[in-house]
């Protein structure tokens, strides 16, 4: 019989390990993604990433932009599509699953407005949220359709992508996120809300991922992984990193790719592969969750912590890089090169994921988390 209550929220010990793990982990690279763009006071090139001249940033930023760039979101899209699927599959009827699933991304949505204006407009909260209220009009639409749509917008994808990321390989000047390299706070306050609303713009290729997202959770591959998971975890990473090392070789002076029309299309190939690659990062790390079992050490433990906490600890790192990195806080992105940036970053996350395990010893939920929940799941 189902319960009278109406929707509820999952309690914790009814989480499956992967998806938590898949988050816990890819926040690292959420981190190395966005501590990137902070960087300021150099020449930019490919992406708006900076020039680099010594061999061990230069290294650094090619890693990042091959295995990194525009791989992170993606996966967590896919996962918030397939997140969406188990918030409806536990619904009373549609009409409750529906008022349920759109309040969240109306809530997310208010969110990601308080993020990007007050830390970093960069902020994907928002987008997640207009991904969650297109993706409610598609829930009991055909597998085969999701799949055709999920293909079919990877057209726009790849020419807005060409189109936002025609930046000449070098120029002093920031044509994204104006506010992080703003010298007064104030100034920077005004920005931050219209680049917010231009963000969505150069993340177009969640809605793909977030579509495969929803036909997976269908068949709960993350849970249950198949043949098909077992190929995505070979070939996604694959095809990433053959869509991603030529831009990032190409911005770090590695290669040398004539006229803007080349590196255009560098950019396009680069935006679509990486949705591959993260579908192919949540295939492998379901693949390691399916292996792992039960039989959980700390690291793990600590790592699914993070992935429960993860929009917390996803708004814990805009606190530490908006404190460090501006020019009008502390200012360490106008001297730190790409290599120290990636430590920095790295750094943060783990200090976000010993928190998470912090408040899973005490029994406490993130605040970002606990206040979603009590906004989604509120009663009469």
């Amino acid at each position: 019989m189902v319960s009278t209550l109406g929707l509820r929220p999952v309690g914790e010990g009814e989480r499956t390990l992967a998806p938590d793990l898949a988050r816990g982990v890819m926040l690292a690279l959420i981190a190395v993604a966005n501590s990137a763009v902070y960087l300021y006071g150099r020449p930019y090139g490919v992406r708006q990433h900076i020039i680099e001249h010594d061999l061990p940033d230069r290294v650094a930023a090619a890693l990042t932009m091959t295995f990194v760039d525009g791989r992170a979101y993606p996966m967590f899209a896919a996962l918030f599509g397939y997140g969406m699927v188990q918030i409806w599959n536990r619904r009373r009827d549609d009409a409750e699953g529906r008022r349920v699933l759109r309040r969240r991304s109306r809530w997310l949505i208010a969110f990601g407005a308080v993020h990007a204006v007050l830390l970093f407009s960069g902020d994907v909260l928002g987008v997640y949220g207009l991904l969650g209220l297109a993706i409610c009009g598609l829930l009991r639409v055909r597998d085969r359709t999701l799949l055709v749509l999920a293909g079919v917008w990877l057209v726009p994808v790849a020419l807005l992508s060409a189109l936002a990321y025609d930046t000449p390989r070098a120029t002093t000047e920031r044509t994204i996120f104006w506010s992080l390299a703003a010298e007064d706070p104030l100034t920077a306050l005004a920005l931050r809300p219209i680049e917010w609303v231009m963000t969505p713009v150069g993340m177009t290729g969640v809605f793909t991922a977030a579509l495969v997202g929803v036909w997976a959770g269908r068949r709960d591959l993350l849970a249950a992984p198949d043949r098909t998971v077992r190929r995505a975890a070979v070939w996604g990473p694959l095809i990433g990193v053959l869509g991603g090392l030529p831009v990032g070789l190409v911005a770090t002076g590695f290669l040398d790719v004539a006229g803007p029309a080349g590196v255009m299309a560098l950019n396009a190939v680069h935006v679509v592969s990486g949705i591959a690659a993260g579908l192919g990062y949540a295939a492998l790390i379901a693949l390691l969750a399916r292996r792992i079992g039960m039989r959980r050490g700390r690291s793990v433990t600590a790592l699914a912590a993070c992935g429960q906490r993860s929009m917390t600890c996803y708004l814990l790192q805009s606190v530490v890089f908006t404190a460090l990195l501006p020019p009008y806080a502390i200012g360490l992105g106008g001297r730190l090169g790409s290599a120290a940036t990636v430590a920095l970053a790295v750094g943060t996350w783990a200090a976000t994921v010993a928190a998470a395990e912090l408040m899973r010893r005490a029994g406490a939920r993130g605040p970002a988390e606990t206040l979603l929940r009590r906004l989604t799941y509120r009663r009469g």
